[in-house]
């Protein structure tokens, strides 16, 4: 790469699930696009490590971005892994309150209010079920006091479907430049010169997909009003334990930062439980975490039932670009929000980014591609 060559349409700062669904709608819509990672391949950020779940949309207010985009995304990502292939299952999911959790009157109010928040956000396929027939979905479930099942639910295989909306992108003519973190923007009177470990390049409309490090790209360009909190969340692989068929989640503690510790399956068998929420310093410290697992095993126990210690082992970690403050009780909405003119950011863009990816693309290249305003968050 290198200054003297023509500006290209589009650079895209970040190769995750979100860069290169924005590069494949990009390209469809006839624009030249540059893709700039700052790893040697796409999808090893924020992308590789998470629970690879097909949201339904419960947990987001009504009208908000996340709202919207979980909901067409849905749609929109079940229709692309049936159409290339990718694997995925749509498992459904089970929210439920066990017989036996603390304040249970308090935790079956709050499952009715968010099947209630489903019903007001859109979310397809969500009903209230009888502890009777939660049981019969999961026989080795402890007994339900209430029980939500969210047929539409299910998982993915999120390096599949990056490579193949990548792949999708670089049949278009779309160029990726791998170890090529951006260093620089410098905006000129009708395009950036973008600086990067590979050189120059200059480009008319620039989009900051750049997951934990969006924020720091937005500071090159003078948008100072936004930081990454990162947010780890570990998890532990279940051992000789029954089969599960659906995600099982808990009613979500108020104020949580995540979901709360629940089940989630693979698409090879394997069954995993977490994440939790932990905020920490650094970006990209995914050391193990094996001090955890007393607290795992308490909360597996409460959810799923008997567990012996060594029926639970670590397996890794993720970490989520927040942008609410470890102080903060309240969730904040992605934020898309264009600064300068040309240039978009995505910030925040944590779960539920892979369902709704596809979404958010769509309206990038609908909208900000075609010169529309963007309305923030």
């Amino acid at each position: 790469m290198s200054e003297t060559d023509d500006a290209v349409d589009v650079a895209i700062i970040g190769a995750g699930v979100i860069g290169c669904a924005i590069a494949a709608a990009a390209a469809r819509h006839g624009s030249s696009v540059l893709v700039l990672e700052r790893e040697d391949r796409e999808g090893t950020g924020v992308t590789s490590r998470n629970s690879g779940v097909v949201h339904s949309g419960l947990y987001y207010p009504p009208g908000s971005r996340k709202a919207r985009a979980c909901v067409r995304g849905q749609a929109l990502v079940y229709e692309w892994a049936a159409r290339r292939g990718v694997a995925h299952r749509r498992t459904g999911k089970l929210v439920i309150v066990p017989a036996s959790a603390p304040r249970v009157d308090a935790a079956v109010a709050a499952l009715h209010a968010l099947h209630e928040n489903a019903r007001r956000s859109g979310a397809r396929g969500c009903e209230l079920i009888s502890p009777e027939r939660a049981a019969r979905l999961e026989p080795s479930l402890p007994q339900c006091a209430a029980a939500m099942l969210c047929r539409h639910s299910g998982i993915i295989d999120v390096h599949e479907l990056t490579r193949s909306l990548l792949a999708d992108a670089c049949q278009r003519d779309v160029v990726v430049a791998t170890r090529a973190e951006v260093t620089r923007v410098t905006p000129g009177a009708r395009d950036f010169t973008i600086e990067s470990a590979r050189g120059p390049v200059r480009a008319t409309r620039v989009i900051n997909a750049a997951g934990l490090y969006a924020d720091r790209v937005a500071r090159m360009v003078g948008l100072d009003d936004y930081t990454i909190y990162p947010c780890r969340g570990d998890y532990f692989r279940l051992r000789r334990t029954p089969r599960f068929e659906h995600l099982i989640y808990p009613v979500r503690a108020p104020g949580d930062p995540g979901l709360g510790i629940h089940l989630t399956l693979e698409l090879d068998g394997g069954q995993r439980v977490g994440p939790d929420a932990e905020y920490v310093d650094a970006r990209d410290d995914f050391g193990p975490a094996e001090h955890k697992h007393a607290v795992f095993l308490e909360a597996t126990r409460r959810l799923l039932g008997p567990l012996a210690p060594e029926q639970l082992a670590y397996d890794g970690c993720g970490i989520r670009p927040k942008l609410r403050a470890p102080h903060e009780t309240r969730d904040l909405d992605f934020i898309l929000r264009e600064q300068p003119a040309g240039f978009l950011h995505l910030l925040g863009i944590e779960s539920p980014g892979v369902t709704a990816a596809l979404a958010l693309a769509e309206e990038v290249a609908d909208g900000f591609l075609k010169g529309q305003a963007v309305v923030s968050g």
